[in-house]
């Protein structure tokens, strides 16, 4: 019998670890990525008040291409800032959410800092 890694597991402790060291606060909140086979989540975050700021996903009415590829990370990621630029939020702290920072994860982040974001 083979043994399969569980990948999402591996993923969710990558991401507590990272977590340790990630803190929004209401100055410079978490850019959080959710990045699922067929659609991007991305949210803007306060941890010390515990409130999601601002949120973008392929799920959104608005969004009407297929979800689970760059081209479509990278819209989400417009979409994130200019609807932070609205809320006057510039600067933040990018949680890649314990994957890789490559193919759609980068393609989100360089979307968002084309939107206007800083980090």
């Amino acid at each position: 019998m083979v043994n399969k890694p569980n990948t999402n597991k591996a993923r969710q402790k990558r991401h507590k670890r990272a977590r340790k060291n990630i803190h929004g606060t209401a100055a410079c909140p978490r850019l959080n990525v959710f990045r699922s086979l067929s659609n991007i989540y991305a949210q803007i975050i306060d941890d010390t008040n515990g409130v999601t700021l601002v949120s973008a996903s392929s799920m959104d009415k608005d969004f009407k291409d297929y979800g689970g590829n760059k081209s479509a990370a990278k819209k989400v990621g417009e979409q994130l800032a200019a609807k932070a630029v609205k809320k006057g939020i510039k600067k933040v702290v990018f949680d890649r959410g314990g994957y890789i920072y490559h193919g759609r994860v980068k393609e989100l982040a360089e979307g968002a800092r084309q939107g206007g974001l800083e980090f």
